[in-house]
């Protein structure tokens, strides 16, 4: 019988990946393909290589660190072993940031493609209908979520090939508007700098795949399975990222210069090439799987962000009733509900706010930066300096690799427009001083929340 905090390990492998990769969406470049082109100068599937291979030094940096400390919280936990109570806490709390608010954006994504479809229906009523569904397959327990997830996933990778089908047909029998290699050389002067910038916008179609190490509690096969998970889940993301867009620019008889001069056109850049070049169904199609995988990529985030505060609540850095699980499908109720409700009025907020996407979307992205940043300050921490003399020093693995993925964070933070800058500080602040008052208080002083601390009560070994 698991114990009163413990959830229950019955995630597969396949599980884990389709819980990031539904958290990703398989077709996420849909949307800022048009503002890429015209940042990169038309190599856009260049930039999602860059892209995936910035984001593998945080792959890393999570698959060394779940093996050794195998607890829901992700990075919460890692910071907390790697750096001590106090960045761990900030690591949570900004992580936060994430986990509960881009399931807002994603339903409101839903909701917008929805009434494009179907414009009788109100948008909020599409967005309330997403959030109930949902948070339903949610309470019924992880497994149930996961099946669903699974068939969602399936009928979205099934549009993505239609789209390569469709493509690759209109490009044979009617040739490509653009050069074949120029998505990889450009349609204008090739610019490494530009390059960059955009890869600083491309690396946040990427967020989400490390939702995968909060499952880990859950994982019947191990935390070395939810290692390779991440990984593959970020190489198999990257593969579709660029088979998409180099296809997309193929059919595009926007130049990238154009698309820079008319920034308005730049959102539905990827729509208009799809109706232009194959038709107006495959247009519909793809609207309709957007919406789809949006609702369910709501699903994945807020799945992930009841285990992020169940894991903080069971560590008494948040209220101790959120860490209560449900009897039937040992799920973290209360926690996911919580979720749920913060959400909802995030994303009602936001529908009604001229800029509150633009808004949410800021706050999203920089409590992920922020949180990775920690992460990999984590594994200096623990493997570089806890447990120098453990064992034989690994430069490569404890210093330089991390040291890189930092060095990436802190470039596309450094970057951000100055309204997410801002907003992230605030909620920085308003972590710090919440924890200064438990600390204070004596909350949580000791560390072990009564919940498990690291490795319930024990030191983790290092990673072999």
């Amino acid at each position: 019988m698991p114990g009163t905090d413990r959830l229950r390990r019955e995630l597969t492998t396949r599980d884990l990946v389709v819980y990031g990769l539904l958290f990703i969406a398989p077709m996420a470049p849909v949307g800022v393909f048009g503002a890429l082109d015209a940042k990169s100068h038309g190599v856009v599937p260049l930039v999602y290589v860059v892209a995936t291979v910035a984001m593998a030094f945080t792959a890393y940096s999570y698959a060394r660190m779940v093996r050794v400390v195998p607890q829901a919280g992700s990075v919460y936990a890692y910071a907390r072993t790697g750096l001590g109570e106090g960045p761990g806490f900030a690591a949570g709390w900004m992580a936060m940031l994430d986990y509960l608010l881009i399931p807002a954006v994603a339903y409101l994504f839903c909701g917008i493609a929805m009434e494009e479809l179907v414009p009788e229906v109100d948008q909020w009523v599409w967005t309330v209908a997403a959030v109930v569904v949902t948070t339903a397959l949610n309470l019924a327990g992880v497994r149930t979520a996961a099946v669903v997830g699974f068939v969602v996933l399936l009928l979205e990778i099934a549009v993505l090939l239609l789209f390569v089908a469709a493509a690759l047909v209109v490009v044979v029998r009617d040739g490509t508007e653009r050069g074949w290699a120029s998505p990889f050389t450009g349609d204008r002067a090739f610019s490494a700098r530009a390059v960059l910038s955009a890869v600083s916008i491309a690396v946040l179609s990427y967020l989400g795949f490390d939702a995968i190490a909060n499952f880990v509690e859950e994982a019947a096969e191990g935390a070395t399975r939810v290692a390779r998970a991440l990984v593959g889940c970020l190489l198999l993301a990257g593969v579709l990222f660029v088979a998409q867009t180099y296809l997309v620019a193929l059919l595009s008889d926007d130049s990238s210069r154009e698309l820079a001069e008319h920034p308005e056109d730049q959102g539905a850049a990827f729509y208009v090439a799809v109706r232009e070049a194959v038709g107006g169904w495959l247009h519909t199609t793809v609207a309709a799987s957007k919406a789809l995988g949006a609702a369910f990529a709501a699903l994945a985030a807020q799945a992930a962000a009841g285990r992020l505060v169940f894991a903080m609540a069971r560590d008494g850095r948040l209220p101790r009733p959120l860490s209560k699980l449900a009897e039937t499908s040992r799920v973290p109720q209360r926690a996911v509900l919580l979720s749920a409700v913060i959400t909802m009025g995030a994303a009602v907020w936001a529908s009604r706010e001229p800029d509150g996407l633009d808004r949410l979307v800021s706050l999203v992205d920089m409590g992920a930066l922020t949180a990775f940043a920690l992460l990999h300050l984590s594994v200096m921490g623990y493997f570089g300096v806890r447990k120098l003399g453990d064992g034989p020093v690994r430069l490569l693995g404890d210093w330089v690799v991390p040291l890189l993925g930092l060095a990436i964070t802190i470039a596309v933070i450094v970057t951000a427009n100055r309204d997410a800058q801002v907003l992230g500080a605030v909620w920085l602040v308003a972590g710090l001083l919440v924890f200064g008052a438990q600390r204070l208080r004596g909350r949580g002083g000791d560390g072990d929340g009564g919940g498990g601390g690291v490795g319930a009560g024990r030191e983790p070994e290092r990673e072999g």
